[in-house]
Formats: structure tokens, sequence, C-alpha cells
């Protein structure tokens, strides 16, 4: 049998002690980091994979131009219900022009018309509503028009830019902007522990500026993935880089040293999969589209999405979701800064504020 620890004088150790001088090693935090990371590894996979990997419709917002009661539209929008195992939320219109400004007001994802040739319909994607919306019905479309006995004519009046084929363009370059937002903060508490609150709000402010410049940048000039309205894009998208570090810094000034961890909760594993901009709302686990909207990479897809595709049928919404985060996150910070882990001691008469930042 193997000796049991012995202390100088050859007692035994008594397992208090064998736990004290592992609770005061550096064993502790790394075996807490190694739990941590393991749950979150499960966590990542866990929460995109629910909400990307099978998208199912549950409510599609539809246009119908013509009579609800129309034979022929009735049938084809019964069938496309059974055959999503969904519902189809129609709102009717008189003309083709006010559902075209649904379409434009991102009030519907389709249009139905009912108004042509007997027993045919007419269905009117917009890919650049949602293109994961827009594959799902133009997939479904042709069978139920075959199985109802009406001719369908399936057209995409609003098609994605060239360079963003899949529509995917929008949710990389606000990921980039969430996730070097909070890194960036990171990296301050870091290589810049003695900024003054106003300096770190400040150096934040820079970033994001410099940030988003470069990602629009690059997106559009250097690759040309897609045609940005340049300084409405780099506006948001330095808005969300700011809005990312500056709820780091909140964390980090309420929890400390573990603020990476709501962070990358809240911004990554619950606010990116919900933001709809790998998958379309509609698509979306109910809650989590529901969530999404009042998250910060939510609001930052939906306000590049309108923006770069909808361009004067801006929302005010997704803007007042991005400075409401931003500004509490600010509030909290300076209202507890000299709870944060960082700041330097300023003399008196030199202004600025003594103690952490």
């Amino acid at each position: 049998m193997p000796e049991k620890p012995q202390d100088a004088r050859g007692e035994p150790h008594p397992p208090t002690r064998g736990w004290a001088r592992f609770k005061d090693s550096p064993f502790l935090p790394a075996a807490v980091l190694v739990l941590i990371l393991t749950a979150a590894a499960a966590l990542f996979a866990g929460s995109y994979t629910y909400s990307m990997a099978d998208p199912t419709p549950r409510s599609i917002p539809t246009a119908l131009v013509g009579s609800p009661d129309q034979p022929e539209g009735r049938r084809f929008l019964d069938g496309m219900e059974r055959a999503l195992n969904t519902a189809v939320k129609i709102r009717s219109y008189d003309t083709a022009a006010e559902a075209r400004t649904a379409v434009e007001e991102q009030r519907v994802f389709a249009i139905v018309d009912v108004r042509k040739a007997e027993r045919a319909v007419v269905l009117n994607l917009s890919a650049a509503s949602g293109a994961s919306v827009a594959e799902v019905l133009a997939q479904a479309a042709p069978a139920v028009g075959r199985q109802t006995g009406v001719a369908v004519t399936v057209r995409d009046i609003n098609p994605l830019q060239e360079g963003d084929p899949r529509g995917l363009a929008i949710f990389y370059v606000s990921l980039a902007a969430v996730i070097i937002g909070f890194v960036g903060a990171i990296q301050l508490s870091v290589h810049a522990r003695a900024l003054t609150p106003v300096e770190r709000i400040a150096c934040t402010a820079l970033y994001a500026l410099l940030g988003g410049l470069a990602i629009a940048a690059t997106v559009d000039w250097l690759l040309g993935a897609l045609d940005l309205p340049f300084v409405e894009s780099w506006l948001i998208l330095a808005l969300t880089m700011f809005t990312s570090g500056m709820v780091f810094t909140m964390f980090n000034t309420l929890v400390g040293r573990w603020a990476m961890l709501p962070t990358w909760g809240l911004m990554v594993l619950l606010g990116n999969p919900s933001s709809g901009g790998a998958v379309s709302w509609p698509l979306l686990p109910s809650a989590l589209g529901l969530i999404g909207r009042w998250l910060p990479p939510g609001a930052s897809v939906n306000a590049q999405h309108t923006a770069v595709y909808f361009g004067g049928h801006q929302h005010v919404f997704p803007f007042l979701v991005l400075a409401g985060w931003a500004v509490v996150s600010c509030g909290v910070f300076w209202t507890w800064r000299h709870r944060h882990p960082g700041g330097r001691e300023t003399r008196p008469g030199l202004g600025g504020d003594a103690g952490a930042a």
C-alpha cells in the first residue's frame, strides 16, 4: 500500500493541510479554469448548433396581393403551411406597390400575388430580407404548386449583392465588431491598466472608430464583398465595437477578473446566434428571435442589414438598443469606477480621479 504523506517529523499530513496547500497554489485557479473552459466549449457548440444547425420555419410574415378568398391563392398558402409545418402570416395589400413597400420596411419576407392568370400565383421573394427564409420558400413553392395544381412562378425581387451570395457578410462584419470590441477592452485592462476612467472610455471610443473604419474599408474597398453606404456602415460598426467594449468594462467593474464569463455569455453564446445574421429570425427558436433584437449583436446586424439593403427605410430601434447598452455600461462603470481593477493615483490639482479606474 502507498505510504501516507508525512511532515518533517514523520507524522501523516492531515487532509485539511493538503487542501490548504492546494488552495494556496496556482493549481486551484488552473483547475477552475479547466472546468470553466470545458463547460464553455459545450455551451458554445450547443448554442450555435441549437439555433443554426437545423433552422425551422415558425412564422413567416407574407404579403398577399389580391383577394384572400381567391381559390388558387388559398390552396397554395394552405399547402405552404403544411409543407413548412409553420404559420404563413398573411397581410393583405390592395396593390403590388403597397406590398413592395412592406418588403422594403421589412414587415414581410415575401409577396404572394394572386391577381395573375387563372389558377396561377406569383411568389415574389426577397433574398435581401433573409436569405435563409427565401431559400426555404423557394425550395417548397414548386413542390406545393404541383401538389395543389396551382402554377407557381418564383421570382427574387430584391436579390443579394453579388459579393455576398449567401447573405452572411453582414453577420461576419458585425461578429468582428462585437468580438474585437470586447477583446480590445480586455487588452486595455491588461496592457493599459493605469488609464483613468475618462481615458479608458476615450480609448475605447478611439479604437472603435478606427476599428469600424478598418472593417468597412476591408469589406468594401479591399474585398468588394459588399457595396456599403460607407459612412453609415462605419458608424454602426464603431458604435457596435464601443458598446461591446464598454459591456466588458462594466462587467470588469462588477465582477473583476471573471468579467469574461458574462461578456462571452451575453455577446457570443446568446447574442450572436440570436442576431438573425446567419439564420433569419423567422427560422430561429421563437425565444431567441425575440431576445436577439434587444442584444447588441442583433441590433448591429439589424441596423447594418437595413443600411445595406433597405436604404431610406432605416429603423431607430437597433440604434436605441446599441446606445442603451453603451449608456448603461458607461454609467455602471463610472458609478463604481473605484472598483475597477485599474487606474492610477493622480496628484491633487491635476484633475482626474484618484484611485482605481
